[in-house]
């Protein structure tokens, strides 16, 4: 416990990178081994966290890990309690990285003929379960862009899992039950997700976020998932806030130990989500488009240079446009975009007057040179789509997107930037294509 505590102090000074040593997402604690951190409290660090607590009259799980974590997550909690029953587990929202690890403990209640753990989860779970047995593909193909290997692994493809644990009891806005001297109140916000679940077990002052709150940019502005909410998100945070936890559990990353740290970690977190909000309503009342409001939201940097709230996951870019999405729908304010002609045939027009690939990849190549990556970007795609088989298209669209990639702390935007390089080292825009 010693040395996760020191690692967490350290990592809360700044003086840990969560780029990529401490990365809230992929980088496991110690090979994902669990750790008692608290009496009665088992942590588990692995894409997501898992943590066990030991009611005195049984044990439950918040979250239970992903399809990956299950035998390993389940050794280690028999390791620290080899006799004492789960009897129940909170899924604090139906992501596939928290919800895969109770088979193991329905076996062993099967075999011994006890009662299988109950489980809890939020009313709108089921139907995103639904969801996803509905897009197993598109899941596998965003998620493949999302979390392909920084290097750049041409052979990675994400297989999206299906077979899910649907929820035993539901609740709306909240639930309190009961477990040995324990008391569980689970508490509805939504957030990253619908139907997010937040845990405050008052006996121990110990709060479980789930994703609310991951060690980083909150993951409200994903480009490739379903819509987040932005101020709910905040409100629900300064809630958490005021209760003055001292031991907090977060989705992604590390323990936060201490009622100052854990209040202030959630009012920033709450006060960066409020000021994008905030900023990007006010411009979309004056009637502007997308494009102007996603360059002249000012970024709140004092917070993010904290170091439990960098842009190492999401990018704060992205939260003005769920934003936008959720206030104002699709489309953004462009009127050639709302009944546009195909991408393609307007990349060979303009590639066309500008005088033929030869000169837009002139050009692309001088932007990237001169250091502007967006616009080359912008060139590259056109040139891409006009000519899809050329060598030389593909060749330097591998290199401005490996660039572009390379300049990223949110590892969400270097995915996609990387799985737009990889596409093209295999002479294909898309990798899917």
């Amino acid at each position: 416990m010693a040395d996760l505590r020191d690692f967490c102090d350290r990592l809360w000074k700044g003086e840990i990178d969560t780029t990529f040593e401490a990365h809230p997402v992929t980088s496991p604690w110690n090979d994902r081994q669990a750790e008692e951190i608290a009496d009665g409290v088992l942590f588990f660090k692995s894409v997501a966290s898992a943590n066990t607590i030991d009611t005195g009259d049984g044990l439950v799980m918040l979250d239970t890990g992903t399809r990956q974590d299950t035998a390993v997550l389940h050794a280690g909690v028999r390791a620290w309690r080899p006799e004492t029953p789960l009897a129940a587990a909170v899924f604090s929202h139906h992501h596939v990285d928290h919800i895969f690890g109770l088979g193991p403990f329905e076996r062993e209640a099967e075999e011994q003929g006890r009662p299988a753990p109950v489980v809890y989860g939020h009313e709108t779970m089921p139907w995103h379960f639904d969801r996803y047995s509905r897009t197993l593909g598109y899941n596998g193909a965003i998620n493949t862009r999302q979390f392909i290997r920084p290097q750049g692994d041409s052979s990675f493809r994400m297989t999206w899992p299906d077979g899910y644990r649907y929820p035993d009891v539901v609740y709306r806005d909240r639930l309190t039950f009961q477990r040995g001297d324990l008391h569980f109140h689970l508490h509805h916000t939504r957030g990253e997700t619908e139907d997010a679940t937040w845990t405050w077990i008052p006996e121990r002052k110990l709060l479980a976020p789930g994703d609310l709150f991951i060690w980083a940019v909150p993951n409200a502005g994903n480009p490739q998932k379903v819509q987040r909410f932005v101020g709910e998100w905040a409100a629900g945070l300064r809630e958490m806030a005021g209760l003055g936890a001292e031991l907090m559990l977060p989705g992604h990353g590390y323990p936060i130990f201490g009622a100052e740290r854990i209040e202030a970690a959630l009012l920033d977190t709450a006060a960066l989500l409020e000021s994008i909000e905030g900023q990007t309503l006010a411009l979309m009342n004056t009637g502007a488009s997308l494009d102007t409001v996603l360059h002249e939201v000012q970024m709140p940097e004092d917070l993010l240079s904290k170091p439990y709230l960098r842009p190492v996951y999401d990018h704060p870019q992205f939260i003005i446009r769920t934003v936008w999405r959720l206030y104002g729908g699709w489309y953004e304010g462009e009127p050639d975009n709302l009944l546009p002609a195909p991408r393609q045939a307007q990349a060979r027009v303009w590639v066309e007057l500008a005088g033929g690939v030869s000169a837009v990849l002139e050009r692309a190549r001088s932007l990237a040179d001169e250091g502007d990556l967006r616009l080359a970007c912008h060139l590259i795609e056109y040139a891409a789509l006009a000519e899809p088989e050329s060598g030389a298209v593909h060749e330097l669209r591998t290199e401005i997107y490996k660039r572009r990639a390379g300049e990223q702390t949110s590892s969400m935007a270097r995915g996609i930037f990387t799985f737009a390089a990889v596409s093209s080292e295999e002479g294909k825009r898309d990798g899917f294509a």
